[in-house]
């Protein structure tokens, strides 16, 4: 566990112990882990993280409502179809079922590659956002997770010889079925306390100077107190740290922050409510200025 760890912060993520256990008891029990928390709190980085520290390929399934297998799973190409039908009647020739439908007209999309693939080592499988796919699809991921196999008509039931590393995330935007969960390893992913985003800052941004990193750290931690449409998460803080490097400032300074904070807050409301009085308490808060 120790080392998966380390191997994690070798690519630049930091787990903290929690989730570094969870995740060795993924691999080592072969289940699939269900990641939850606010959006911006690292939950895709975590699979990118993990394929880069295994040297195992990543393939990504981003979820949006009206998905279905076609785009997650697999289709015909029948472009390809037409093209062999059309050279068999110019033979004179007809075209037998069998032979359109096989392995070589398969277009295979991520949850198909993911069970049926020849690579040394299964694959990390990212199911991303979850939450933002139909019941319907959720409800076929069941026979995919249950027993790591896919059926297709036409050709039958495809199964892993390997089962590929599954980690599904989910912003909670909607509850997932309970069917779904119990299959998986579960974790709840929190916003991170200041010195660990101050951590990540300093990891992630390298040459950001040390002032202008705990201040920056302080300011989003003050941010996350407010009630705000869309908190900024951990992309936001780096971006604004960034940000502030590329116009080579050391330090906050109150015309500064009010400068860059669409680095920081993506939402007009946000913008709009920290002008003025709010930002000069919360500056005042986290000394910045005077």
């Amino acid at each position: 566990m120790d080392g998966l760890q380390s191997a994690l912060r070798e690519q630049s993520y930091l787990a903290d112990r929690g989730l570094a256990t969870v995740l060795f008891l993924a691999l080592r029990l072969s289940r699939p882990l269900f990641l939850e928390g606010e959006a911006g709190v690292g939950k895709t980085e975590v699979a990118k993280a993990l394929s880069a520290a295994l040297g195992r390929r990543l393939l990504r399934l981003q979820c949006y409502e009206g998905l279905d297998i076609h785009q997650a799973v697999y289709e015909w190409n029948y472009t390809r179809q037409m093209l062999h039908i059309r050279l068999l009647e110019a033979r004179g020739e007809r075209a037998q079922e069998q032979d359109l439908f096989g392995p070589a007209y398969l277009l295979r999309r991520p949850l198909l590659e993911a069970i049926d693939n020849s690579d040394p080592l299964p694959p990390v499988l990212l199911i991303d956002e979850i939450d933002r796919s139909d019941e319907e699809f959720e409800a076929y991921l069941l026979e995919v997770l249950s027993d790591f196999q896919i059926s297709i008509p036409e050709i039958g039931t495809i199964r892993a010889l390997h089962p590929p590393v599954v980690v599904i995330t989910s912003n909670r935007t909607r509850e997932v079925h309970d069917a779904l969960k119990r299959r998986c390893l579960y974790h709840w992913i929190e916003y991170p306390t200041l010195e660990r985003e101050y951590e990540i800052l300093t990891l992630r941004v390298p040459g950001l100077p040390d002032r202008l990193a705990r201040q920056v750290t302080a300011f989003v931690q003050g941010l996350r107190q407010m009630e705000l449409y869309k908190i900024p998460g951990i992309a936001e803080t780096l971006d604004w740290a960034e940000a502030l490097m590329a116009l080579d400032r050391e330090e906050l300074e109150p015309e500064l922050v009010e400068d860059t904070l669409g680095a920081l807050l993506k939402v007009q409301e946000d913008l709009a409510a920290l002008r003025g009085d709010r930002l000069r308490q919360l500056l005042a808060q986290v000394e910045i200025g005077g």
